[in-house]
């Protein structure tokens, strides 16, 4: 296929639900041709899916080698994502390593490969970070962790590709009402021992949290505006109370900000 005289082509990894899922639909409906990177094939029929899982460092180098070679790939987007309540002294290293594989190393991957095709006619990196990332979610610590070092992956990668016209953006949803809810993993009682009680409170207060946010349909326009602005920010903070927390955490004393977060979870 000569990809020169396909459509604009935007890679979606994590298109099969949620925020990733509304993208994909949007993008569609602007003319955008698209292909859905993830273990679960999206529904929408007019979507191209490749099954790649993103900790297969070698399947997911596959999949997104072989979309460049065959489509004239104009953005990627880097929607997935994975949550875990657990304590930070009793969790598991394979799973907080998985973690970081997905929200992190996943998206780092992602980058490195389009970055020689876009360094010859330009490209939009579209990272969906977290606000998780600046104020960190009580027992989803490494949630947190994951998205810091993500936007700031964001950050240098800014810096270091803005002289080939390849313009890189992180943004940043707070709560939003998917069912990425209902898939975090949480430890159990005896996983948690002594953190359980608290666990378990700050665990809810998330849930109703991000059910009461932003629907994933609003992200996905936010996104898109990304996409289609002609000189997009570096960071991109969706809704304004999201915008107001933000700007809070940085400018307040830690400890003062610390304590109001640790109240939001009902610690």
């Amino acid at each position: 296929m000569d990809r020169s005289k396909t459509k604009k082509t935007a890679i979606v990894v994590g298109g099969s639900s949620g925020i990733g899922y509304a993208l994909c639909k949007k993008l569609l409906g602007n003319g955008w041709n698209v292909v859905n990177v993830s273990r679960t094939a999206c529904k929408s029929e007019k979507v191209i899916n490749m099954t790649a899982d993103v900790t297969n460092t070698e399947q997911f180098g596959a999949a997104l080698k072989s979309i460049l070679e065959n489509y004239n790939v104009k953005a990627l987007v880097y929607s997935a994502g994975f949550s875990m309540a657990a304590p930070i002294e009793y969790a598991k290293e394979s799973d907080y390593r998985y973690m970081f594989n997905v929200n992190f190393f996943g998206a780092l991957q992602a980058i490195r490969a389009v970055i020689p095709d876009f360094k010859t006619d330009g490209g939009r990196i579209v990272l969906v970070g977290s606000l998780a990332g600046d104020m960190p979610v009580c027992f989803d610590s490494f949630y947190s962790a994951s998205k810091a070092a993500l936007e700031m992956l964001c950050r240098a990668a800014y810096t270091e590709l803005k002289d080939y016209n390849i313009k890189v953006t992180g943004v940043l949803p707070g709560g939003t009402a998917t069912r990425f809810t209902f898939k975090r993993k949480v430890y159990g009682d005896e996983e948690s021992g002594v953190y359980s009680k608290d666990l378990n409170k700050a665990v809810a207060a998330l849930a109703n949290m991000e059910q009461g946010g932003m629907p994933p349909k609003a992200v996905a326009e936010i996104i898109y505006g990304v996409l289609t602005d002609f000189n997009p920010p570096v960071i991109k903070v969706c809704g304004v109370k999201n915008k107001a927390i933000r700007l809070f955490s940085r400018v307040m004393p830690q400890k003062f900000t610390l304590k109001m977060n640790e109240r939001m979870y009902n610690q």
